[in-house]
């Protein structure tokens, strides 16, 4: 299947981070799925998309012509994507995708992942959400996700729609999984989407 990988593009992070999104590709080539990614050629990006590769993997990269012309286009991907903006391609990603995988990363990987879990939260979507977070780095964002759910602000399907896992073999095998879809209720629909 498509996988679609969120990660991060920084070049200021712990090589931890590098080898992580090298496994993440290394398997997702092992297993035979293809991966879709935003195209990038730097940091995880583009560790994810090499490894993937190396190890006989199928590679897709989506990218905005802005990263285009900063030179950080994952040109050697077996298929390039170029966007007008970042919205179209996310939604490229998300078409071309059966499945995804965040791996830590910044703002912009939030932002990918928020866009997914709340879609799938309102069953817009069935498609598989895994986070793989090896080193806790999403637990304050588990901790403020159960406290506005406390507050009222949420629905006990965010929870549903998202598997939280610390190994590669994990993730991978929760996507492989094809979880239930969150369905709302047409109560719900009138209540707070988050």
């Amino acid at each position: 299947m498509n996988i679609c990988v969120f990660c991060a593009s920084s070049l200021h992070i712990d090589d931890k981070y590098l080898d992580l999104a090298a496994r993440v590709g290394t398997e997702l080539a092992r297993r035979g799925h293809t991966l879709v990614s935003g195209g990038g050629s730097i940091s995880c990006m583009g560790a994810v998309t090499s490894a993937a590769r190396a190890a006989g993997g199928r590679t897709v990269g989506v990218i905005p012509q802005v990263l285009v012309d900063m030179e950080v286009a994952d040109e050697e991907s077996h298929e390039l994507i170029v966007t007008a903006d970042m919205r179209e391609r996310k939604g490229i990603m998300d078409a071309r995708s059966a499945a995804f995988l965040v791996l830590p990363g910044g703002i912009g990987t939030l932002e990918e992942l928020f866009e997914i879990w709340t879609a799938r939260v309102l069953g817009m979507h069935d498609k598989p959400l895994v986070v793989l977070d090896p080193w806790g780095l999403y637990v304050p964002l588990k901790q403020l996700m159960s406290h506005l759910y406390d507050e009222g602000f949420t629905r006990p399907e965010v929870f549903d729609a998202i598997a939280w896992t610390t190994t590669v073999e994990e993730a991978l095998d929760r996507l492989e999984a094809r979880p239930q879809p969150v369905r709302p209720s047409v109560a719900e629909l009138g209540e707070s989407t988050g």
